[in-house]
C-alpha cells in the first residue's frame, strides 16, 4: 500500500504541477496581452502627438496667415473710405441734376407758355 499511496503522491503532485505550470501560462498570456495592449497604446499616443504638432504647425501658420490679411486689408480702409466719399458725393450730386431737371422743365413750360410754342 505504500508503493500505492507514493504512486498517488507522485501523481498529485504531477498535477499540480501541471496545474501550476497551466496557471502560469495563463497568467503569462494575459500578462503578454496586458503589455501588447499597452505598447499599441503608447505608439498610438506617439502617432497622435505627431499629428497634433503638425496640427499646432498649421495653426500657427493660419495665425500669421490672418495677421498679414488685417495688416493688408487695413491698407484698402483709405480706400474703402474714399469710395464711401465719393458715393456720398454721387448721391448729392444726383439729388442736384434731378432739381436742376425740375428746374429746367419748369422753365421749358414757361417759355412754352409766353412764346406760346408747340410742346415737343
Amino acid at each position: 500500500m505504500a508503493s500505492g499511496k507514493g504512486t498517488e503522491q507522485d501523481q498529485l503532485a504531477e498535477s499540480l504541477n501541471d496545474l501550476f505550470t497551466n496557471v502560469s501560462a495563463m497568467i503569462k498570456g494575459e500578462l503578454q496581452g496586458t503589455n501588447n495592449v499597452l505598447e499599441l497604446l503608447e505608439k498610438m499616443n506617439i502617432r497622435v502627438a505627431e499629428e497634433y504638432k503638425g496640427f499646432g504647425d498649421v495653426a500657427s501658420g493660419l495665425r500669421i496667415f490672418v495677421e498679414q490679411l488685417k495688416s493688408k486689408s487695413s491698407t484698402f480702409d483709405e480706400y474703402v473710405l474714399q469710395l464711401d466719399t465719393i458715393e456720398q458725393h454721387v448721391t448729392e450730386f444726383e439729388a442736384v441734376i434731378s432739381m436742376l431737371d425740375k428746374y429746367v422743365l419748369m422753365l421749358e413750360s414757361k417759355m412754352q407758355s409766353v412764346y406760346q410754342i408747340p410742346p415737343q
